[in-house]
């Protein structure tokens, strides 16, 4: 599957079920092996992942790209383990703190 990098980027994707995950909003590149190694979501179908948290897809997941990527994987759910939600929580904490 060759692709320019930048044909990827703003592409909706799907998993093989239909469902929509997110638009690629990054890639993630293995400059050593010259090569894309994941699709960045900022912005997730909150059905699909908790709290519509941002997730790296990695690349050899991709079954197909063209006006849409189509996934040939994807888990049913993602949930955030306990100390992320804790991570997520202080961050957000962190950014509504008003500095003087």
């Amino acid at each position: 599957m060759l692709e320019e990098i930048t044909s990827l980027h703003d592409l909706e994707v799907y998993t093989n079920y239909g469902a929509f995950i997110g638009r690629v909003t990054d890639l993630v590149l293995d400059i050593a092996k010259k090569h894309v190694d994941g699709l960045y979501i900022a912005e997730t179908n909150e059905a699909l992942v908790e709290n519509a948290h941002s997730v790296n897809i990695p690349y050899r997941w991709v079954q197909s790209v063209g006006d849409i990527i189509i996934l040939k994987h994807f888990p049913d759910r993602i949930s955030l383990t306990e100390s992320e939600r804790k991570k997520l929580e202080a961050m957000r904490e962190f950014q509504a703190m008003e500095f003087e």
